[in-house]
Parts: C-alpha cells; sequence; structure tokens
C-alpha cells in the first residue's frame, strides 16, 4: 500500500474545489472498498478525501413528495434494521441484510454500496486489464463463472451491489451534487456499460459525490421481496439476485419490475419483460411460461451459461412467493 493524505473536507464545494487542483484523489466514506482498492494497488491515490463531516448525509428521511429519502453515508446496518424500511420497502432491508457481514454492514454506506467497484479477480488482482487501462479483458477467455451474460464487451464485469438492484426494482433517484451545484436522476441512468466508457461503472465526473437516494411511495397492495443466490452462506457476492416489485389485483398482476444482479456490467432491467407482467395471471404455469423469455438476448461465456438457468429459476420463483 503507497502512503497517502488523508484529508478531511465539510462541505461538497470544498471537496469539489479540492478534487479539481488534486485530481489524483478519492471520496472515502465507509471505506470498505476504497481501502481495499488501495492494498491491493488497484488504484494509488495522492489523497483520500473524507466525506463523513458533511452534514445532512446519514439521515434517513420521508417527504410526501418523495416518499423515502436515503442520504448516502447512510451505514447499510441502519437500512437493514429500521422498522419503516423493513414494513413498507422490505426488498431494500432485504438486499441491506445480504451485504458482506454484520461489521462490514456497520461501516459501509449506502452511496459507497452503489459506486462501488467490481470484484473481477483479473481487475483486483495484477493483471493490466482493459479496465485499469490495458488492451484485453482476460476474462472474455479466461475464468469466466462470475461474469457476465449479458450487457458485456468489450470487458465482461458484472456490478456487485446488492442495494442497487433493490434500488432499480423500486425506480429510485440518486442525487449528484458537486461544486457547480446538484441534480438527481433515475438510478437507471446512473450506471455505465463498458461500451460506453469501460474504466467506469458510473456517470460521476470528479468532484461529484452521490448525496442521496429517493425512494417513491409506494402504493397500496404493493408487494416487494429481493433474493440473491451465492456460493458461500455469508459474506459473499451474488453469483444471481433478483429484486422484484409487483401490484397484484385479484389473480392478476397490474403491475410489476424485475431487476437483476450478477449478470450484467450494470444493475439489468429488461423493459419489455417486465411489460409482460403486466396483466400476467398469477398460476404457476403463467409465470413459468413468462419467465422463459427473461435474459433472452442473454450470450453466455464459455463457463457461465448457467446463470441464465439459475436468473429465471430465482425469477419464477420469487414472483410465486409475491403473488401467493
Amino acid at each position: 500500500m503507497n502512503n497517502f493524505n488523508y484529508v478531511q473536507q465539510k462541505t461538497i464545494k470544498e471537496v469539489g474545489q479540492f478534487i479539481k487542483e488534486k485530481p489524483n484523489s478519492i471520496l472515502y466514506a465507509g471505506g470498505t472498498d476504497a481501502l481495499d482498492l488501495i492494498k491491493h494497488n488497484v488504484i494509488s491515490p495522492e489523497n483520500v478525501v473524507n466525506l463523513k463531516l458533511i452534514p445532512d448525509m446519514d439521515r434517513i428521511r420521508t417527504s410526501t413528495e418523495h416518499g423515502l429519502s436515503i442520504g448516502a453515508l447512510v451505514n447499510i446496518a441502519e437500512i437493514a434494521n429500521n422498522n419503516m424500511i423493513v414494513e413498507k420497502y422490505p426488498i431494500l432491508a432485504q438486499a441491506a441484510r445480504e451485504v458482506a457481514s454484520p461489521q462490514l454492514r456497520n461501516m459501509g454506506t449506502v452511496g459507497g454500496n452503489i459506486c462501488q467497484r467490481p470484484r473481477c479477480w483479473y481487475f483486483r488482482e495484477d493483471f493490466n486489464c482493459l479496465r485499469k487501462g490495458g488492451g484485453v479483458c482476460y476474462a472474455y477467455d479466461g475464468e469466466n463463472k462470475y461474469h457476465c451474460i449479458i450487457g458485456g464487451g468489450p470487458c465482461f464485469i458484472v456490478h456487485p451491489s446488492d442495494l442497487a438492484v433493490a434500488l432499480l426494482a423500486l425506480e429510485a433517484k440518486v442525487t449528484i451534487q458537486s461544486a457547480k451545484g446538484k441534480h438527481t436522476i433515475p438510478i437507471s441512468e446512473f450506471f455505465m456499460l463498458p461500451d460506453v466508457d469501460y474504466t467506469k461503472e458510473n456517470i460521476l465526473q470528479p468532484g461529484e459525490v452521490v448525496t442521496e437516494i429517493l425512494i417513491p411511495a409506494l402504493q397500496k397492495n404493493i408487494k416487494s421481496s429481493y433474493v440473491k443466490f451465492k456460493e458461500r452462506g455469508v459474506w459473499d457476492f451474488a453469483i444471481v439476485s433478483v429484486g422484484a416489485v409487483i401490484k397484484k389485483e385479484g389473480n392478476k398482476i397490474i403491475e410489476g419490475r424485475i431487476a437483476l444482479g450478477g449478470i450484467a456490467p450494470v444493475p439489468w432491467v429488461e423493459k419489455d419483460f417486465n411489460g409482460k407482467l403486466t396483466g400476467l395471471s398469477t398460476n404457476e404455469n403463467s409465470i413459468s411460461e413468462v419467465v422463459k423469455e427473461l435474459l433472452n438476448n442473454a450470450e453466455p461465456l464459455a463457463k457461465n451459461e448457467y446463470k441464465l438457468t439459475l436468473a429465471r429459476n430465482l425469477t419464477k420463483q420469487l414472483l410465486l412467493n409475491l403473488v401467493a
């Protein structure tokens, strides 16, 4: 690990100005990913900028306009254990409980979780891969059991965030702030596919900070849930994960949204598939048939075709549980 300067800043404006003057800097909140990247020499920043002193970024609030507001510095354990979130947004609480270990959930933040870097072993270890500025993605012809089956090329990572999948299914928005001001975008527009820029996972520019997550108030009769398949019982990233939000009336799904993790370089939504859930009968045969159309454009690599079957089976079981 190289030496670095630890810098305290108290406002977003100060953060933006500092990074403008000293671009070889990274942001630090919980530190669970940033310090790991430094330790493994994936990055070598001159400065680590602490965000924890910035006010009002560690609160959970409700409002009639936005529903739920979660500051980017709220730790993941608080999301998992907040009674209101558990009751009204169970998909988010369940996703939070699936993150890493209790210790890391107490350290890690919501903003850090959605901004974390990929877990690809070629990226994390001593390979000069495409995402680190090299000329090739070693996963394509290499060990790709855990890599993407859709949305890949020229880099084939998967996005590691559990919370992002739940937030995508909830149609959340992300507020981004810099010294120039702030703006809010749908979370679906926050993440970046590798064919746009294979060195980045999201649209953040230097000096920009995620400050808040906004989740719309859910209508009555909305049910939601999150499921994650992993190899180890605890502290593991998703092989495949699925988040679902549905509204049911009688024996019909009135509205449904499925988001998936572990299968693409970004948290993944297929709008065409979600459209097919509208008006769908809640019987097992109907759900089984529609799930066969999920990820029809998938292009698995040599060693990860199993993810397609797994994603469909998890989606089927999650939908059946929600309509029961």
